[in-house]
């Protein structure tokens, strides 16, 4: 029948005409729902007065909270996954109403940072490509951004040293944290293999990609840049050249993807840092970054931690790297669960300020959110 109040789905029997009109109804009210969100985050604003820039009403210990409550209360059927990610993006279209925040992150467009920018602030940001790490500090130091996004882990590289060397030199601190799946594509205008000469990509990536290179390009040059959507940039009009990058990258500079997935390992997965100027509040579930060094003795560092085991706080990471005042001489980068200004680890770092001769906090902040299905099958996830 023409009609489609009569059309029926051929197997269910269900009434597909009253089915849409329903939906209809229900987009009808949760658009109603968005806009008196809207109103009530504008009236949040208006609370707290005239401030000068969008980034004094932006709180990120706030803003995680309502991201975990939006998980809990997720069953289905859409994963904790997209549902983050649309919330995400309504609480970013609030925010940015009258101010977008101006967020640095490492350019070009389609890095994998500016990805980690969209996953943690939405899209309604004004996202700022700058060429190197030092440029993204720069520009938060400077005001000029509001934020940043900087890598400082992948799960098969480890640790990205230039990050946390910055860190050792800059007033900035650590606002938030970020997870992130990557997935590496063999990007070229070839039509094949055999016709790749050369690979361009960032150098972790190369990295991430050895054992694939190995395998099905031996006789390629690797050639390193400064990010992945360089590279891609670069081969676009190059028919013997590759890149290692993302789809996103792919989508942007119009080369198409010869070969997805490509990273040697099904984990891969790199952690980002959220740069800015203020320590933030607690979230609830938040995780302490201290920055330490002591004096060269013996057992020196053992008992730099000790009030940590005395308080029975969970320090999840430790880095060292070589300090600047003098050879052989280290510092190190400390993760541990809480907030420096709850109890216990209040405490404990008034203990460590008398052992270290510079016991810094780089930032308390809310722990990267995840969703339960990553969590649950990163066995099983490439």
């Amino acid at each position: 029948m023409s009609d489609r109040k009569n059309t029926k789905g051929s197997e269910t029997g269900v009434e597909l005409g009253d089915v849409r009109e329903k939906i209809d109804a229900l987009d009808a009210k949760i658009q109603a729902l968005i806009s008196e969100r809207a109103g009530l985050a504008g009236a949040v604003r208006e609370s707290k007065g005239s401030l000068d820039n969008a980034v004094d009403y932006y709180r990120p210990e706030r803003e995680a909270e309502v991201l975990r409550g939006v998980r809990e209360r997720n069953r289905g059927p859409i994963s904790d996954t997209e549902m983050l990610r649309l919330f995400r993006e309504i609480m970013s279209v609030c925010l940015a109403q009258q101010e977008p925040l101006k967020i640095a992150y490492l350019g070009p467009e389609g890095t994998f940072t500016q990805q980690a920018v969209n996953l943690h602030f939405g899209h309604s940001v004004r996202a700022l490509a700058v060429g190197g790490l030092d440029d993204v500090f720069s520009q938060v130091e400077i005001a000029e951004a509001d934020f940043g996004v900087v890598p400082v882990e992948n799960s098969s590289q480890g640790i990205v040293s230039h990050t946390l060397d910055r860190f050792v030199e800059s007033d900035l601190r650590i606002c938030g944290e970020i997870e992130m799946t990557v997935h590496h594509n063999l990007l070229t205008l070839a039509k094949s293999l055999s016709g790749v000469e050369r690979i361009y990509s960032h150098q972790q990536s190369l990295s991430q990609c050895k054992r694939w290179i190995h395998e099905h390009l031996p006789a390629a040059e690797c050639i390193a840049v400064s990010s992945n959507a360089e590279a891609a940039r670069r081969v676009r009009q190059i028919p013997d050249a590759a890149a290692i990058s993302s789809e996103s990258a792919a989508e942007i500079y119009g080369v198409p993807v010869l070969f997805a997935h490509i990273e040697d390992s099904r984990d891969n997965a790199t952690r980002f840092l959220v740069i800015g100027r203020e320590l933030l509040a607690s979230s609830g579930d938040d995780k302490t970054t201290l920055l330490l060094a002591g004096e060269e003795v013996a057992g020196d560092l053992h008992g730099l931690l000790t009030p940590l085991a005395r308080h029975s706080l969970n320090m999840t990471r430790i880095e060292s790297r070589p300090s600047s005042t003098a050879r052989w001489k280290y510092v190190f980068f400390i993760d541990i669960d809480g907030h420096a200004e709850t109890e216990p680890l209040k405490t404990a770092l008034a203990e460590m300020q008398k052992l270290s001769s510079l016991t810094r906090v780089l930032g308390s902040y809310p722990k990267a959110i995840v969703s339960r299905q990553v969590a649950e099958d990163k066995a099983d996830s490439a």
